[in-house]
């Protein structure tokens, strides 16, 4: 469907409005509720990887197994999206359809947490896997495989340094909004404090899969975070490569989240770069015509608590590139998504949810803007 490049902003606006309305009903919930409501494990699951919690014992190392089951089903109206709703598909005629229905229980994952002291500090080691192995069936893959020595070396596959976990925005899909960068990489990573409430860290990554470089990523950040402000920077360069063609990919990011009233939550989070397009949610490319492709993004965030079991949000992010990306037929400089969402604790493990996506692209070749639309239910259960 073509619409009006605006109707995205437009349609974000509104449902801040509406949104905004319920947050004047404030709870008593605590911040660990939240955080546990808050089904976006991407962004919460494991801000400490290793710490198990004694599951089981074998001589002096504690294991931790953990994990969830999850069930998506989900209908697209205009476009099929796949079952992890990829907006830079939305527009191509290989994806236009009716009405298509899908499930998946893909996003399902299960994770081994060890700790032994030791006299270097605890010695932790991580291994986590999901079925997103291949596409379109459920195969295991590894997301996390890691080994932390104390509180300061992590080393193996984690999130990379530049990705903003803490204000990583909560959907029920599995991707979330475009305009932020998403990658699990193999690391050596160093982390330390700067106070009591701030942390920063240094990291030699590999580069992501569509850089197509050999080079290492050297990667920097800083965050402080008082349990009511966060506030984070970071920034990353390495190499891109397309053919006999190499650039410096260079960026940075910036991120800011408070917790205005009881319950309520608003986050930002800015990424600005060269040749960043293979970090970040709309993957555009990062060299087209021999030049490096400029990119900034952005994603807005507002949540709120209506009691002890039910929390609602909205999340709005937009990706801009400098020169196109090709996805078949059309190719994007823009790429816009609003989620809407809402989740209900239905026990301490059990949670149920729903959720409205709005996706846009425009096609440089005709001019044109497409829109797509999804709605999406799913019931996760932790262990």
């Amino acid at each position: 469907m073509i619409t009006k490049g605006k109707t995205a902003s437009l349609l974000a606006a509104s449902a801040l409005s509406v949104t905004g309305m319920q947050a004047l009903a404030q709870d008593a919930q605590t911040q660990a509720e939240l955080d546990a409501l808050r089904a976006r494990v991407e962004a919460l699951e494991s801000s400490n990887p290793g710490s198990g919690t004694g599951d089981l014992q074998i001589g002096n190392t504690t294991l931790d197994v953990y994990g969830y089951v999850k069930a998506d089903f989900f209908y697209d109206f205009e476009y099929d999206q796949g079952d992890t709703a990829f907006v830079n598909v939305i527009g191509e005629p290989s994806a236009e359809t009716d009405g298509t229905f899908g499930a998946t229980v893909r996003q399902s994952r299960i994770g081994l947490r060890t700790s032994t002291p030791s006299g270097i500090g605890d010695i932790q080691g991580q291994i986590e896997v999901d079925a997103f192995g291949s596409d379109g069936t459920a195969e295991f893959r590894i997301r996390h495989a890691n080994i932390r020595i104390g509180e300061q070396w992590l080393i193996g596959q984690y999130w990379t340094n530049f990705q903003p976990l803490d204000t990583y925005p909560t959907s029920v899909e599995f991707n979330g909004p475009v305009g932020i960068a998403f990658a699990r990489v193999p690391q050596v990573r160093y982390t330390n404090n700067i106070g009591s409430n701030t942390t920063f860290a240094v990291s030699v990554e590999e580069n992501v899969g569509g850089s197509d470089s050999d080079d290492p990523v050297l990667t920097g950040s800083v965050e402080y975070n008082d349990g009511k402000y966060i506030a984070r920077a970071s920034a990353l360069y390495g190499k891109a490569q397309s053919g006999d063609v190499e650039v410096d990919q260079t960026g940075f990011s910036l991120s800011g989240s408070i917790r205005p009233w009881e319950g309520g939550l608003f986050q930002v989070n800015y990424v600005n770069g060269e040749a960043l397009g293979p970090y970040l949610i709309g993957l555009g490319d990062a060299i087209v015509g021999g030049q490096a492709n400029d990119v900034d993004g952005y994603t807005i965030e507002f949540r709120q608590d209506l009691s002890s079991k039910w929390n609602v949000g909205i999340a709005y992010g937009k990706e801009d590139y400098d020169l196109p990306t090709s996805t078949g037929t059309l190719s994007f400089t823009e790429l816009e998504t609003i989620h809407v969402n809402a989740f209900y604790k239905a026990t301490d493990n059990l949670t149920l949810s729903a959720e409205y996506i709005y996706g846009e692209r425009n096609d440089t070749i005709s001019g044109d803007t497409f829109d797509g639309n999804r709605v999406q239910l799913a019931a996760q259960l932790n262990f």
